[in-house]
């Protein structure tokens, strides 16, 4: 009941920028936490940054001085702004929200098929 769409994902060199966006579509659940995971080949699913519909954010240690996580609430979108990128930040990047509760269900999480970050000279 939850579709998540990302764009923006492609390759760039080290040292630049890329901003990925999510648009959150739903009729039946209102959306609490947004926010990125990616995960690298060989590597476990991590949490990059995450934002509640207050604003207040979180982010994995790698990239606390260089990515910003911004949304929209009246558009159920949101964003990832990428600077500074390293080979190290290479991964599929997965959009993720968290549903409110509702009488029928609990709060769910749903992730994004995913967009591909490529970091390489």
């Amino acid at each position: 009941q939850v579709q998540l769409v990302e764009t923006g994902g492609g390759l760039v060199q080290p040292g630049g920028s890329l901003m990925l966006s999510c648009a959150a579509s739903t009729n039946m659940f209102k959306i609490d936490a947004m926010g990125w995971y990616r995960q690298a080949p060989g590597k476990q699913r991590e949490l990059v940054a995450l934002i509640t519909k207050g604003g207040s954010t979180n982010y994995t240690d790698s990239v606390k001085a260089r990515f910003t996580i911004s949304r929209d609430n009246a558009k159920n979108m949101v964003y990832l702004q990428m600077n500074s990128l390293k080979p190290e930040d290479t991964a599929v990047y997965y959009c993720y929200v968290r549903t409110d509760g509702t009488w029928w269900q609990d709060e769910v999480d749903y992730w994004g098929p995913g967009t591909q970050v490529t970091v390489s000279s």
